[in-house]
């Protein structure tokens, strides 16, 4: 038995949130960074403009830096990052083979929205840990500078082609719609991840009691209600998009 398992199994001190909850969070998010600097590099490659390639090139260096942190904390904790990450590796894979662009301003709609989706999910789990995890995810989740990219080329093609709006506002509903049932499947294979965000801190027995079982019903519920709550934040992306009815 690795150190690292045995360092999971020990008792977990009162108050303090479950390590393989942590853990997962910290995976999840380092493989969604890692997949999020390929994807800004190919969106790169496809940009209209010198200018345009730059600004994404630009953001997916940062990106990298955002997964090497995660990947040095993770190791910090005495964990293998790459092990880690890999139980999320098939999950994240299938939802951007699914809403996979169709050309490029699809694709920053979908950097936009989706990822917007994502981060609001990893920010309300990092309310659940310890304030090194919460501190280190926060800065991970640090706007670029792609935000304010995005709405400017999205407003810009709408202005140039208003037609392009109800596409886009398609695809964005399409997004949504497919990142929270990614989400909600994702926290559901995975118990200490579950029981993190239903209750903030879950004792190491229940979580290796549960480690390879569903979670609790209870569990799914509160993900369920979060995962509800996250849509509000939608609706501005949707106006600052330009897309909103």
């Amino acid at each position: 038995m690795t150190e690292a398992r045995r360092r999971d199994d020990a008792p977990q001190p009162p108050g303090e949130p479950d390590r393989a909850g942590v853990l997962d969070l910290l995976g999840l998010l380092a493989y969604a960074e890692l997949v999020a600097f390929f994807r800004l590099s190919e969106d790169a490659a496809l940009a209209p403009s010198l200018v345009d390639k730059a600004a994404l090139g630009g953001m997916a260096v940062a990106e990298f830096g955002h997964f090497r942190l995660l990947w040095e904390h993770i190791a910090g904790l005495g964990a293998q990052p790459d092990q880690v990450m890999l139980p999320f590796t098939a999950a994240l894979d299938a939802f951007h083979a699914r809403t996979a662009p169709s050309d490029w301003l699809e694709g920053l709609v979908k950097a936009y929205v989706g990822d917007g989706i994502a981060a609001d999910f990893y920010r309300a789990v990092a309310e659940l840990v310890d304030p090194q995890t919460r501190d280190l995810v926060l800065q991970v989740l640090a706007d670029t500078g792609h935000a304010e990219f995005v709405i400017a080329r999205v407003r810009a093609a709408i202005a140039a082609d208003p037609q392009v709006a109800g596409r886009l506002a398609l695809w964005a509903r399409r997004l949504v719609g497919e990142a929270l049932a990614q989400a909600y499947r994702v926290v559901a294979d995975r118990r200490p991840l579950a029981s993190l965000l239903s209750t903030g801190q879950t004792s190491s027995a229940a979580a290796s009691s549960a480690a390879d079982g569903p979670p609790a019903d209870s569990d799914l519920g509160d993900i369920g209600r979060m995962l509800a709550k996250i849509t509000d934040a939608h609706t501005q992306r949707m106006i600052a998009l330009g897309l909103a009815r």
